[in-house]
């Protein structure tokens, strides 16, 4: 090989080496730009929160660890919703959104229809998941549905419940549900699970409500509110379905 040949090889590999190296430091300078960018505006000048009577905006503030103009695209917005559900027990669901240019929305679902569970001289509250919300005196939280027949293993606050009776258990998380999505839940006084074969609810504190842990709860549901409707507004009894699938009324 010619000398001259062997320089225009070491030339070409010299400049492809520049080139790389020129690539390498405009990436660079440009990650930082952009971090500088972020770092000078996107910040969480304003912030909202909606969903709350029961804490303050300083309260879900200080459990979310959320700070005022804090950089939005640096939050962790999956951390901050955990450490909101954890610390604060009211609390059911948070979604955080960032609202750019300079805002940060944080939207709070509160527990409305706790369950009621009395056991060793406590009532503990649970919300629609299971988890334990409160630790109240028996005959406080007069409002709250009373669970009978159901017994808790060690209970703590701010912990999910952890049932002895795994079947019982499946079946009132089946029921609440159900009669949450259907607005009825606000109308239940009792709900008593001591049958393992059914479960009684004390509805409209007018009627004893019979249902069997085979039943369709979905249909049987959608029944009840139709019974309901044709009954007279002083009417109180018992509701029952009979082998055949209808409903009886049985008044006191």
């Amino acid at each position: 090989m010619t000398q001259p040949r062997r320089h225009r090889r070491t030339r070409r590999k010299r400049q492809g080496n520049f080139a790389f190296l020129y690539r390498l430091l405009a990436f660079v300078a440009i990650c930082i730009a952009i971090v500088g960018a972020l770092s000078l505006f996107f910040k969480a000048d304003q912030i909202f929160v909606t969903g709350t009577s029961r804490y303050s905006q300083q309260q879900v503030l200080r459990a979310s660890g959320i700070r005022q103009g804090g950089n939005l695209f640096l939050l962790n917005k999956h951390q901050a919703a955990s450490a909101i559900t954890e610390q604060l027990p009211y609390v059911e669901s948070v979604r955080i959104r960032r609202q750019l240019p300079n805002a940060l929305r944080i939207e709070i679902t509160e527990c409305t229809h706790p369950l009621a569970m009395e056991q060793d001289g406590v009532l503990w509250l649970l919300n629609g998941s299971g988890k334990i919300i409160d630790k109240l005196q028996p005959g406080q939280g007069e409002s709250c549905p009373l669970v009978t027949g159901l017994t808790l293993t060690s209970p703590q606050l701010g912990q999910l419940a952890v049932p002895e009776n795994r079947d019982k258990w499946d079946l009132l998380q089946q029921l609440w549900q159900l009669l949450r999505s259907k607005d009825m839940a606000g109308d239940v006084q009792s709900l008593d699970l001591t049958d393992s074969n059914r479960i009684t609810l004390r509805y409209l504190d007018r009627f004893d409500v019979v249902l069997r842990t085979d039943d369709d709860l979905d249909y049987r549901l959608n029944y009840l509110a139709a019974v309901v409707q044709r009954l007279d507004g002083s009417d109180q009894g018992t509701i029952q379905w009979d082998k055949d699938g209808k409903a009886r009324f049985i008044p006191d």
